[in-house]
This record gives structure tokens, sequence and C-alpha cells, in this order.
């Protein structure tokens, strides 16, 4: 010891080094106020503002008006563009210059044309490094440009973060000025906040805390701030303290530079791309001072959007990504979603984001990488196989609000029996800053001691962007091996999923979705956006199964494929997880509708072209079904110019066929009983519909069975008040389950629209409050299992939630939803906080019940939010959030959904096929009057579904065709074609031809063998 022994008071030491490096108290003389040495202002400070984000060539070209420190610049979301024209004083030779730029706008700085740094407050980003020791031969005075965004790294929310944006918000710079940095003062003031976090972090039970906190106060005794001949021996002492090493068996954390932007959120689209310049720019400037620094980044579009912005940046990351440095990681063109994109679309967001990756840098990614979504579908990891991922990390599920998860490393198997390895980094963060707390945090949360002695830390600002400082970078440096501490190694995710599968004997697997316990409320917000997400998918599907059919009907036909890509990535774009949750800002809302618009306006030309290119032109009517089973369905045709009408028409399987009016073999009837209840009936199905749109009886004529339960009502509206703990748009709390008020005022009451034959339907109205109204056509079709509810709602609430009830006669444990390529069950039953946590689940186009021999399903064309209680089948339809979006949901809304009861199971009764009726209309084209009915593709097993057909990419004459075990079940299936089909191949989900995999074509088609929810793409050569 230096000193005199002092008194072993554990509180005054440690709040005598935090002192001595606060920027609060005693700056005048502990080290702190020391950081900064001579400052001095600019030369000049002039500025423009501008409402629109432009480019720098356009920007430089303006009239800029003096400005200075302390004006405020805005409206938010607008640009204020700086010229700073500097002179460094020539007595600053030898010395560390820095600008100083603090301002509560995200900012960008600019030099000779280029991006050179980003600047943000709040991502501790405060300075730009004008020179790392003045020589002579440097420029003393030069021009920057700095570029501020009005909005903050999370937006401009108005009282909270996520909150609504403050439209009128102002920004200043608070700082802008020359000054000499001492860099001993800052590796000095590393070494003091390290010892100060073990101390705190390690405790008063650990001996090695106590050695730090007698370290850390014998370096404040020896350090004399106003003299730097002091600092060798303090650094060295502390020095002395963070080389003392650990054993061979100590953890070992994997660092890895992080920086999690999220494509849309509190800000719009096009702010993110110049939050990606700004947070990558800066990346790449660490990565010229530190050699091992390794950063990884994901999402594809983020990186497309950088190429067209920021071309020089692009390049400078391909330097980095060939070096090793700068890692491309997830695979997908956004971080999606987890649970609301259908199973194809998931698909795609492999398929254009691993292509890009290999086309940008020659790789593709290993791992999937999706840190902040709200649950994962059980489907993802044999999607995942398919796309040649077999590793996974996320940390979202530590965020469960009921029941903690597990484990952190582990086997995930997926509902088919695929497997992918699968990493929670135990600290339960993806931006942690480098400090001790992260570090002792991923050792004392790792859930699978003994069996993974390897985790990652991610460390960077994130979601705003901002990403890594030096400061993390050296604090991370100091404790690469320090006893007490686990050992830290800037890592990869192939080094740490290399170390994880090479010591994974003893890992457990966890089976089925990763269903996260929170943002429950995400499957219903904003509806307008799933609306367009689900008729987008239905109408790319249709369009490219069209387009595939035109190249062998027409000859001169060319298939659309860069418009095609062009419509999917703005559908995956819209994909981000949290523009289909609904989790985001009404900019984004706006821009996202905008996005459907044009997809549906693009895809319906798309589609006209491919139907008229499959048939003959004339003055017939025709129609094409780009399903894989013939349909008998009631459609709407027009009969000249004013007048439309009904017919019964029986469609071929993937194929077109002329309209031919069949009659039903029961047509419905519609009967308006004395107390004003309407009965319908079509020989299936017969219902009994009171005054209020209620169903009295839903009774399956086949099965001798009455669906609705005893004393209850079918389609019951209900409403319950939806105010969550906090996170607006995200949550629904299962509390809000006591809150259940049924919508009984009746406007209107029910009336016939439909007397009967093709189709009976009736019509009613009613008042939710004195604000939102229901109106709603009940269908009846003949021939159709399915009774349908076309839904208008004008809906104007503040936190309540819009669900329908219909409560069946069906007793069974669990029920069944659709996912992606397949369905699984949940518990109808709260035995356990695992069952309770899902009283708000998420399905797609159904949902079933069924007991021995009956059950009754529940079909939708747009609706993601389910509830199965007992025995009340319940569909979640509207919310009324306000943050982050004040006007969420507010408007006119339609949908539909249907209730249909059936014998047996739900397998055999079609149901699947139904829903899929529902969602994708028979398409009506003009055809010749000599066309005949054709079919190009069908399947021969009810249990297999072909769901995509489309060109090979970059492969002209070739198809790709995706089908997929659609029951459960082992199978053997045979795929009918009339296309001249050469040979057939195996291939991967990236369209990889597996050469050891051909598959015989025969005169009957293609014999192909399927375990459970399997899926297969073949490569079809003509």
């Amino acid at each position: 010891m230096y000193h005199l022994p002092v008194l072993k008071n554990r509180r005054t030491l440690l709040e005598r080094a935090e002192k001595f490096i606060s920027d609060i108290y005693f700056t005048d003389c502990n080290l702190r106020g020391r950081l900064y040495g001579d400052s001095c202002p600019l030369e000049s400070l002039a500025c423009f503002l501008t409402p629109k984000r432009i480019t720098f060539s356009e920007a430089s070209k303006q009239i800029f008006d003096p400005c200075k420190v302390g004006d405020t610049f805005g409206p938010t979301w607008w640009t204020c563009w700086f010229k700073a024209t500097l002179k460094i004083p020539e007595s600053w030779r030898g010395k560390e210059v820095h600008l100083l730029w603090e301002s509560d706008g995200e900012a960008m700085v600019w030099r000779d044309e280029q991006p050179v740094q980003g600047l943000t407050k709040e991502g501790e980003k405060t300075s730009y490094i004008l020179s790392e020791c003045l020589q002579d031969e440097e420029p003393h005075s030069l021009t920057l440009y700095v570029e501020m965004a009005c909005n903050g790294l999370f937006g401009a929310g108005q009282g909270s973060q996520i909150a609504a944006p403050d439209p009128n918000r102002k920004f200043s710079v608070q700082r802008a000025e020359l000054v000499v940095f001492n860099r001993d003062v800052r590796e000095l003031l590393t070494d003091f906040e390290m010892l100060v976090d073990i101390v705190k972090e390690l405790g008063e039970e650990e001996q090695r805390g106590y050695q730090a906190l007698f370290t850390v106060n014998e370096m404040v005794n020896l350090c004399d701030p106003s003299d730097p001949s002091s600092f060798a021996k303090v650094h060295s002492l502390a020095g002395t303290f963070f080389n003392q090493r650990n054993g061979e068996s100590q953890h070992t954390v994997h660092a890895m530079g992080h920086c999690h932007i999220d494509s849309a959120w509190l800000w719009p689209y096009e702010e993110t791309i110049r939050k990606c310049g700004r947070s990558w720019v800066t990346v790449i400037r660490l990565m010229e001072k530190n050699p091992e620094f390794v950063f990884t980044c994901s999402q594809a579009q983020q990186f497309q959007w950088v190429k067209s912005w920021y071309p020089g940046l692009f390049s400078s990351i391909q330097h980095y990504v060939k070096k090793g440095q700068f890692i491309p990681v997830g695979g997908t063109w956004v971080e999606m979603d987890g649970n609301l994109p259908s199973g194809e679309s998931m698909v795609r967001q492999f398929l254009e984001g691993q292509r890009f990756f290999n086309k940008e840098f020659g790789r593709y990614c290993k791992e999937f990488w999706l840190p902040d979504t709200f649950g994962y579908s059980a489907q993802l990891p044999q999607i995942m196989q398919g796309c040649g991922i077999s590793n996974f990390l996320t940390q979202k599920l530590s965020w469960n609000l009921i029941n903690t998860f597990p484990h952190n490393t582990f086997f995930w198997e997926g509902l088919d029996g695929s497997t992918v390895l699968t990493h929670f980094p135990p600290g339960n963060s993806y931006e942690m800053k480098g400090k001790v707390e992260d570090l002792v945090k991923t050792l004392k949360n790792n859930k699978d001691k003994g069996r993974a002695n390897h985790s990652a830390a991610l460390f960077g600002f994130g979601d705003g962007g901002g990403g890594p400082t030096q400061l993390m970078l050296d604090r991370l440096r100091l404790v690469q091996d320090t006893n007490g501490l686990p050992k830290v190694q800037m890592s990869t995710p192939d080094e740490l999923f290399t170390r994880l599968q090479a010591d994974s004997a003893l890992l457990c697997t966890w089976a089925g979705e990763l269903f996260l316990e929170l943002h429950n409320g995400t499957y219903t917000t904003q509806a307008q956006i799933k609306r367009g997400n689900r008729q987008c998918e239905t109408l790319l599907h249709d369009i490219e199964i069209a387009s595939s059919l035109a190249l062998y009907r027409n000859n001169t036909f060319p298939y659309p494929a860069e418009k095609l890509q062009e419509l999917w990535r703005l559908l995956l774009l819209n994909q981000f997880h949290d523009v289909i949750p609904g989790s985001c800002i009404e900019m984004v809302v706006e821009d996202a509708l905008k996005y459907y618009e044009d997809i549906r306006s693009g895809g319906a030309a798309l589609l006209r072209d491919a139907c008229e290119a499959l048939v003959a032109k004339g003055s017939s009517v025709a129609v094409f079904n780009s399903l894989p089973w013939e349909r008998l369905e009631v459609v709407q045709i027009q009969e000249g110019a004013e007048k439309s009408g009904l017919v019964l028409v029986r469609a071929s399987s993937i194929g077109v066929s002329p309209v031919k009016d069949t009659p039903p073999v029961t047509p419905v009837s519609v009967t308006v009983q004395a107390d004003g209840t309407v009965v319908m009936e079509n020989g299936l199905l017969k219902t009994a519909i009171n005054r209020d749109g209620t169903l009295a009886s839903l009774y399956l004529i086949s099965g001798n069975r009455e669906s609705i339960s005893d004393g209850c009502l079918g389609n019951q509206f209900v409403m319950f008040d939806d105010v969550p703990l906090y996170w607006d748009a995200w949550d629904v709390m299962d509390y809000h389950l006591q809150t259940r008020k049924p919508v009984a005022e009746v406007v209107q009451p029910v009336h016939v629209v439909s007397s009967g034959g093709l189709r009976g339907s009736v019509s009613f109205t009613l008042r939710i409050s004195d604000k939102s109204t229901i109106t709603q056509e009940i269908i009846m079709d003949a021939m159709c299992p399915y009774i349908k509810f076309s839904t208008e709602v004008q809906w104007a609430e503040s936190h309540k939630f819009l669900k329908v009830e219909f409560p069946v006669r069906v007793r069974s444990p669990n029920a069944t939803y659709e996912i992606q390529f397949g369905h699984l069950q949940r518990p109808t039953h709260r035995n356990t906080s695992w069952d309770w946590a899902r009283f708000e689940v998420w399905g797609h186009k159904w949902a079933d019940l069924s007991e021995h021999n009956f059950g009754v399903s529940l079909l939708n064309d747009c609706k993601y939010g389910y509830s199965v209680h007992k025995n009340t089948m319940t569909l979640s339809l509207l919310r009324a959030p306000k943050a982050p979006d004040a006007t969420a949901d507010m408007g006119i809304h339609h949908f539909t959904y249907a209730i249909m009861p059936h014998t047996r199971s739900f397998q055999e009764a079609s149901v699947i096929q139904c829903a899929y009726n529902l969602n994708f209309p028979l398409r009506l084209i003009q055809c010749s009057p000599d066309t005949m009915p054709w079919s190009a593709f069908s399947v021969t097993s009810q249990a297999v579904i072909l769901e995509t057909i489309k060109q090979a990419e970059d492969r002209g004459g070739v198809l790709v065709v995706r089908l997929y075990e659609s029951h459960g079940s082992s199978v053997t299936a045979t795929l009918r074609t009339t296309l001249p089909v050469r040979e057939a191949w195996v291939c991967d989900l990236l369209e990889k031809q597996d050469p050891n995999r051909p598959v015989q074509v025969t005169s009957e088609g293609i014999t192909l063998d399927f375990k459970p929810f399997q899926i297969v793409s073949l490569l079809l050569i003509m």
C-alpha cells in the first residue's frame, strides 16, 4: 500500500471513486473535468432548413444563412443542414483535436462530399475526430457540413417515448466548437469506471469486489488530475488488477458489435435510411482504428438503401465484409414479424435476403437473427433449414410477462421435427454497452450453466440506431481475461455457434412455437395493415401462378420477374416487426398503406396481363382458379353495363373454366318468421338468425347436430375495456377479459337482402356507441358448407377491443390454429401459468374446435387474433390504442369471417381448403365463347397443398412448385400436370437444385412422399 490504511467503509470509498469521475460533481477538481483541454469557437456557422431528406450534392448548392449555437430549428421531421467553417489554432500542434457537436437531433458529418461520422447525443457520439495528433502538414482550416434531422434517436414522442410524435417540436444545437481531447484522461476514466462497476456488481460477498474497491481508492490517492505525469502510475495500478487472470473453466462471452435499427417504428422508413448511414459510417471509422472489432448487421433491405443513398459507404462495407469484420447476418429481407406473415412470405424473406447477401458480399448467412420480434412460429426451424441456416439468435422471450423461459442455449424443434441450434444471449439485451454489469448479468442469468460455457453479448446502441462506440470497445478490451469476470473475446456468430455446437451433447430441446407472453395486441392493432398484407399475399400468389401458366399457354408472354420482385420487396418490407404488428407511428401506417396500394395497382395490371394470355379474347366470361382443387362456388358476374347476377360455377384446379351456370342440388331458402327471426337453409346447413344478428341456431344437416351451445347465441359481438400497463399498441392484458359487454343496441334489425336460390342473405346494423356502428350481411350460398359474415364497422373508439364470439357445442381440451404451412394445437383450459398466458393467441386463415366426429371452424379473410376458452370461439376484430399512433384503427373497416360446422375431423371435412377458398377468390376474365375448361396442376391427396408456382430465379424455362403436407400425416401424393415437364428435381427454399435428388416424371405425374407438415420444393424443367 502507498498510504496509511483507512477504515474499511465500503460506502465512502466507493462514493469517493464515483465522485472522482463524475460529470456532475466536483468537475473543477476531479478527473472528468480534465477530459477536454482548450476550446475554440467555429469560424462561422450557417444553415438552411428543408422539409425533405435530400442528397449532399443538392444540399451543398443551397443558400446558407448565419446561425449560432442555441438557435432552434424545426419542425419535427424537417432537416437542417449546417455549413461549419473551422480554423484550428497553431498552438494545438501535436494534440488530438475534435469537433464537439451536441444537438438533440440526430446528425451526420460530411467532409469532402462523403459521410464521415454519425453524431447522436443519446447514442454517446458527440465528437468528430479532426486529428489524432495535429501535424503541420494537416489542414488547419476546413469546411464541414452537418446534416441534422429534426428528430431524436427515438423520434419525437410527445411526453413519453412511445407517445404519438409532437409535430411541432423544435430542435437545437447546444455545442459546436473545436476542443483538445485528452486521450490519456479518457483511458484513465475507463480504468476507474470499470473498477467502480466491479465493486458495485460483485457486491459485498465477493473478495474480488473488495480488491477492486481498495485498488480504485489507491488510484484516487495517486492521481493528480492537474498533473498528467501522475497518470502512468495510476494506470499501472489498474493494469495490475485487470491482468490477474481467470482459470480455464471460466465462462466465455463472445462480444459482437451490434446496431439494431428498426426499419420503421417511431420514425418513417425514409428516416431509417439516414439512421443506417449515420450508424454504419461510424462503425467503419471504428474498424479503421480497431482491427479486432467485429460488427454484426442484419436486414438486406437496409443494405440496399445504403447502397442506393451512400454508395461510397457501401463500398467500404463490402471491403470490411471481405476482411471478416462487418458481418451480414439473418439472411432475411427485413427482421420480419415471426407470427403474421404467411409461410410463403417467410420463404421469400429468406430468398430475397440470402440472394442479396450472396450477390453483394459473396456469402450466405448461416444464422437467423431476429432479436426483437414478438414470437416465433413453429415452422421457422424447417424454413431456416431449407434456406441453409441451422443457427438462430434472439432474446425477446426474456420479455415474457408470466413465465420465465427455461433455456438460453438449446435445440429448437419445429412442427415437422426440424431442429436448429438456438441461443438467447443471457444478458437479455441486444444493445449492451460493454459494461461490467452486462458481463456479470450474462454469467449469472445463463440458465444452461454446466451445459453451455459460451454466450453472446451484443453491444451498441440500438432500436433507433447509433451502434457501438470507442468507449465500449475500450471497456471490453480492458477485461478480456480479468479474474472475477467472465472471459471476453471479440467474436463472430460463426465462432459462437461452432463452440456451442461442439459442446451441445447436454443441451435440452424445446418443441413447438416460441410464444411471447406479451404484445398479444399486435395480432389485431392496425387492421388495415393486416388486411393489406393478407390481400397482397393472395394477389402475388395468383399473379405468379397465372404468369407461370401463361408462359406455356402463350409463347409471347414475358414473365414479369423484375416487377414481381419489386412488389414482393414492398410486401416484405411491410412485414417488418413494428409495421405489420401495428406498433408504429401514423406516418409509417400511411407509408405502409400506400405500399399496399402500389402492390394492388401494379399487381392488378400484372394479373390482368397474365389472365388475358391464358385464353383467347372474346365476349364470354371465364374464371381463373389459382387453387389446386376443383371448386363449386357462387360468383357475381356483370350482365351488361348496369346489371350483375349470380352464377354457380364449377372451376377447374389451377386453371381456367368458362362460366356455365350449374343448377344447385338444393337451392337456398330464406324464411322470415313471425317474431322477426330469419331461417336460411341450403341442404347442408340450417340457421336461425335473431333480429339483432345473433345466431339462435346453426344446424349441420348431414350430422344431425346443433352447433350453438344451449342457451347461448352465436355471432355475438362483444366489447372490452382495453387499457394495458404501458405498451399501448402492443399489449392486451389478461384483465381485459373481466370487462366484457355484449353489443346489444339494434339500429336496424335483420332484414332480407337476397331471398334465396343461389344466395340467401340478411343484413342488420348495431350501435356500439354514439360514435361507432356495425353493419353486417350474413350470407348463405348454395352448396357452401359455411356461412359468411360480411362486415362493415365504423369505428371511433378509445381503448376498446371489439370481438365476436361463437359458443359452440363442442368439448375439447385443445383448439387447432392454422400457422405457416400447417397447424398446431393450444389449450382451451387455464390449468397452468403457461396455459393462462395464452389468453389471446395468433392464427392465420382458420381455427377449429373439434371433438370426435364433430367440430366447428372459424374462418376469416384478414384477421389474426383468436381466443378459444372452454367451448367459446372468439375472433378479435378491432382495437383502439392511442400510442404510438393516436389515430390507430379509426375509420371504416371491412372484413369477412365464416363459421363452418363439420362432421369427422377438420382435415377430412376440407376446412383447410374452405379457408383457402374464402381468401382466394375466383378471378373473372373475358374469353371467347368456345373456351374449354382446362387444368394445369392437381394433387391426388387432399392432405398435400400446392402452395406456390413461380418461375425459378434466373432460370427461364424452369418453374418452382412448392407443396406442403397440411394434415399432420405421412402420405404419398402425386402431382399431376398438363405442362410439358421434361425433368424434375428436388430443390431447397433458395431454389438450389439437389443433384442427388432427381424426381421421376411419369404419365401419371410426379409422385412424392411427405412427412407431417413437410415442405417440398421442386424444379420443373420444361
